[in-house]
């Protein structure tokens, strides 16, 4: 199979549709993309680029449901198995670091979800809040909870429950060294230079606007959504919840705000793809280079 990634901005989509269109299929590593209804926010392939080369775990979730790293792995496996068996290449592409890095090396060996736990953690958010609670894990767990966002309720909770059903903190669980067995990639990392990614990225936000980005979320809200729904917290959805609560009017300002996080996001991408194994780093432009490496391909 085939691992393509890159950060935010960089081109994944483009190769993908020009250089993969026939006996490969992708399967979708963006955390934000398994939502349904955030299209223009997360650069959802349309229909047309869906067409020329099948995607999968896009469109899975309603953007108030969790979807978790484990969920990924399971799916991913899954889907990687189905486009083996139909006789084409699986593609990995996006820009989801952390879920290339557990498809890679699998889960680390946290214990199962308690019900009954979780129940009672939940009761306990409700009644002290959610500030107490994110309290209590850094006493506990201190490393998990500089990894964790004071204002990501599931994760804290998923990490005090782990504690207090083991007794050993959530940073304590390491995922394996070596990648699982029945893999055998070919990695792809794509890259370009600062300044050509940054410029790239303010003609995205610009163009999500033009193309209807403001009225996507205005569509949203009258379903309801809400800042903790977690399709809510990706870049190109929760600054607009900053941006209504501060009074501000001005949809260049909240435009500035999303270029302005996903270059700091592109940033941190590169930081933890550069920590994988085996990776081939390429220019987009080097797409004879690409082709070559790609498995299936006339070498």
């Amino acid at each position: 199979m085939l691992l393509l990634f890159g950060p935010t901005g960089v081109g994944k989509t483009e190769i993908l549709i020009q250089e993969f269109s026939s006996g490969y299929e992708v399967i979708s590593a963006d955390s934000m993309q398994v939502y349904r209804g955030l299209d223009i926010g997360t650069a959802k392939p349309d229909a047309r680029e869906r067409s020329a080369v099948p995607h999968h775990l896009i469109d899975i979730r309603e953007p108030f449901e969790q979807f978790q790293v484990g969920d990924f792995v399971r799916l991913a496996d899954s889907c990687m198995q189905a486009v083996t068996r139909r006789g084409n290449i699986p593609i990995l592409s996006g820009g989801t670091a952390y879920y290339f890095k557990h498809f890679l090396f699998g889960l680390p060996g946290t214990p199962k979800a308690d019900a009954d736990l979780r129940r009672t953690l939940q009761a306990e958010l409700e009644r002290e809040g959610l500030p107490r609670m994110f309290e209590r894990l850094k006493q506990r767990d201190p490393e998990s909870a500089r990894r964790i966002s004071p204002e990501d309720a599931h994760r804290i909770l998923r990490a005090l429950e782990v504690y207090d059903s083991s007794g050993r903190p959530l940073s304590a669980y390491r995922i394996r060294e070596n990648i699982r067995e029945h893999i055998d990639p070919v990695t792809i990392g794509l890259w370009r230079d600062q300044k050509d990614l940054h410029a790239r990225i303010d003609r995205r936000v610009r163009c999500m606007f033009a193309e209807g980005l403001y009225q996507e979320l205005q569509q949203l809200l009258s379903q309801g959504a809400s800042p903790s729904w977690p399709g809510m917290k990706g870049i190109g959805y929760r600054e607009f919840f900053v941006f209504r609560d501060s009074g501000e009017q001005s949809l260049a300002m909240l435009a500035r705000e999303i270029a302005e996080n996903s270059k700091r996001y592109a940033k941190q991408q590169m930081t933890f793809f550069r920590n994988l194994p085996g990776v081939h780093w390429l220019h987009p432009d080097e797409r004879k280079a690409i082709r070559s490496l790609a498995p299936g391909q006339e070498h």
